[in-house]
């Protein structure tokens, strides 16, 4: 009996996401932390928060944990207590890349809509407190799963692999607490985006129709006003980086509402009903949004772009300032 279909597309889509996102994302990183795009220090913050909780995302789930479980014998990432351990961290950088887009959704929201909590607010200082914050609470709460796994199986005294214990399905309190994290990620980020979106466009559209009317009848209607091409490009990079979010996270979310997670460590490579591949294919979607935010900068931000351009041209340059410092040095 052959592997079903969804399991060979991920033979073959997993790498290939593995290496598009260790290198968009340290791209992104590289180029975000230059300050050379254009965007208010605050902003920044944010996007190198996303990136870092995406690059790690990509690292530590699908390479340590699908590739490694997909193409690689038995390790010591398959020993219990490291088995749990890097199941935690990925919920935790999961937790993180969900809330900082929420995080980065809400400060667009007070700049554009709030104008007196803005100067406080929206400041490179808050920002990196919203994200230690943020950091730190989703690291807490993901503390918990670690401890519901035991080992499916002990060899000279060495437990292997994570397969979750009775308390586990018994407890009350793990009741709960699934329900509460359902409802945290991501079906109250789902909502607050939505919100805050709705808000914001509704306050952009009514600010720029109280300029155009005061900008009075002497201005000719070509020329530009910068303000408000200052708020369109920061409301087209917010809108495309929801929307990419959501519209990846859906089928995930989907899923979640009516069936739990399972065979997540490819157990049983030979289930094809409907809900599992409903599950694979949610979670290839969601881990895709872990690639495509530097994608959305270099569509929505011209500078960005050209601070692209400059980092793959560099190599070739290089390349060719050795040549020729080589060939100078020849005929000397």
């Amino acid at each position: 009996m052959g592997y079903p279909l969804i399991f060979q597309i991920e033979r073959i889509y997993y790498p290939a996401l593995a290496a598009i996102g260790i290198i968009v994302n340290s791209a992104a990183l590289v180029i975000l932390n230059r300050g050379k795009c254009g965007l208010s220090k605050c902003i920044t913050q944010y996007l190198m928060a996303m990136t870092s909780a995406d690059l790690l995302l990509v690292i530590i789930d699908v390479i340590l944990n699908r590739i490694n479980n997909i193409y690689l014998p038995v390790n010591f990432l398959f020993i219990t207590p490291v088995c749990a351990l890097k199941i935690a961290l990925f919920l935790a950088v999961l937790y993180c890349s969900v809330w900082f887009t929420v995080a980065f959704t809400f400060d667009r929201f007070v700049a554009i809509s709030c104008q007196k909590l803005k100067v406080r607010y929206c400041t490179k200082r808050t920002a990196i407190v919203v994200v230690v914050t943020v950091s730190v609470i989703n690291c807490v709460r993901s503390i918990p799963f670690y401890f519901i796994f035991i080992p499916a199986i002990i060899i000279d005294n060495v437990p292997w692999f994570c397969i979750q214990s009775q308390y586990y399905y018994t407890s009350s309190f793990w009741v709960v607490y699934e329900w509460m994290d359902s409802i945290l990620t991501p079906l109250l980020p789902f909502v607050l985006i939505l919100v805050f979106n709705t808000l914001t466009a509704r306050n952009i559209i009514i600010v720029n129709r109280l300029r155009k009317n005061l900008r009075g009848q002497g201005k000719t209607e070509n020329q530009i006003d910068p303000e408000v091409e200052n708020r369109r490009k920061s409301i087209i990079l917010l809108f495309a980086l929801s929307t990419n979010f959501i519209l990846l996270w859906i089928p995930y979310v989907v899923h979640s509402l009516k069936w739990k997670v399972v065979n997540y460590n490819y157990t049983d490579k030979y289930l094809s009903n409907p809900p599992y591949i409903t599950q694979q294919f949610g979670f290839m979607l969601r881990l895709l949004s872990s690639c495509t935010n530097t994608c959305i900068y270099a569509l929505t931000q011209r500078m960005f772009r050209e601070e692209l351009k400059n980092g793959l041209k560099y190599p070739f340059f290089a390349v060719a300032q050795v040549f020729k410092l080589h060939c100078e040095t020849s005929r000397q």
